[in-house]
């Protein structure tokens, strides 16, 4: 059995939300896409990024190829608009498929969080400048938290060339007990592992309380961001 929550919030700070989201039980897709670009940008690269994931996955086309699609949609938006404000987005996606097996897949900054066995894992890695510092050794995971440039995403739908772009994925089974948690950067800006993780072990909750939980807290936090949360478990 699937259970999902899933909900979206504005923040505290910004006057629209560019943040998009799917879930479908039906087609097993479920995604995440924080826009970038100002408002009427951000949010059409995201939406784009929706619609093209929704109609490939319903049509056959595999969760990698689907995005590097939904790339190549939001460039010719882009560029048939001839605007000089560069519109694009972040994608983090998920498949089910039905020998209940799982295939995650993202460019840029949004997160794919995997509870097993009573623990917290980030299974997907930030497109990201600080990501890439850290990887150098340059700084640490909790500097990364407050560097001045955190929010640089290296690699993003509609701004990064199809050619370079880097869709990464991984696939496993998608046992009872597990979880899987996407999200925007919305979240991770302002909740640090530890606090998302006591709340997903929280039993006494379902998946759309879990969701809620999560969003207030980003929200206590300072909900600098728009925040946008998806939760699947298989019971």
């Amino acid at each position: 059995m699937i259970e999902f929550g899933h909900s979206t919030h504005v923040g505290l700070r910004r006057e629209h939300n560019e943040d998009t989201y799917h879930a479908d039980t039906d087609l097993g897709l479920w995604l995440v896409a924080d826009g970038m670009g100002g408002h009427e940008h951000g949010e059409v690269a995201s939406a784009l990024a929706r619609d093209t994931l929704i109609r490939e996955v319903g049509s056959g086309t595999t969760l990698v190829r689907a995005i590097q699609l939904a790339d190549e949609e939001i460039i010719r938006h882009s560029t048939r608009r001839s605007e000089a404000l560069p519109m694009g987005t972040t994608i983090a996606a998920l498949r089910l498929v039905k020998d209940n097996s799982y295939e995650v897949a993202w460019v840029g900054d949004s997160r794919i969080y995997l509870w097993e066995d009573a623990s917290l894992r980030q299974i997907s890695q930030d497109h990201s400048y600080v990501q890439e510092l850290i990887d150098q050794g340059a700084i640490t995971s909790e500097q990364a938290r407050n560097h001045p440039h955190r929010n640089v995403v290296t690699q993003a739908l509609g701004v990064t060339d199809p050619q370079a772009l880097r869709v990464e994925s991984v696939r496993g089974d998608f046992k009872p007990g597990m979880q899987l948690l996407l999200c925007s950067d919305g979240l991770t800006e302002e909740v640090d592992d530890d606090a998302i993780a006591a709340i997903l072990s929280r039993i006494d909750l379902s998946a759309q309380e879990c969701v809620e939980h999560l969003i207030l807290a980003a929200l206590e936090g300072g909900g600098s961001d728009n925040v946008t949360v998806l939760l699947v478990r298989r019971t």
